[in-house]
């Protein structure tokens, strides 16, 4: 598995129903993307962003990074809806896990 985390903090003013409708598409994107796994995100009270994201392998993420479409809203979210953002990456994440008998 290859894990991406991405935080981001939106520009003020920004066209939401614009962003909307990229986020939107860009998640029917990766879906069909291959290695893709899953994706949630996750707004802060302070309103910093933060999104994951699940691949087979470090190769299907750098894919996904590379997708043209994807890499077009990559450039008009730098240019007009993001403040600022970091990216991370992690090939080998140490991955613990507990479920309940009740579930």
């Amino acid at each position: 598995m290859y894990l991406v985390v991405f935080r981001n903090r939106k520009r003020a003013g920004l066209d939401a129903a614009d962003y909307a409708r990229d986020a939107t598409r860009m998640a029917q994107l990766a879906q069909g993307q291959p290695g893709y796994l899953s994706f949630k995100s996750y707004t802060a009270e302070d309103g910093e962003v933060v999104a994951i994201s699940e691949w087979a392998d470090e190769a299907s993420a750098h894919g996904w990074g590379r997708q043209a479409e994807h890499a077009l809203v990559q450039a008009k979210g730098r240019a007009g809806y993001y403040a600022q953002y970091t990216l991370f990456g992690c090939a080998e994440p140490r991955v613990h896990r507990f479920t309940t008998e009740d579930e």
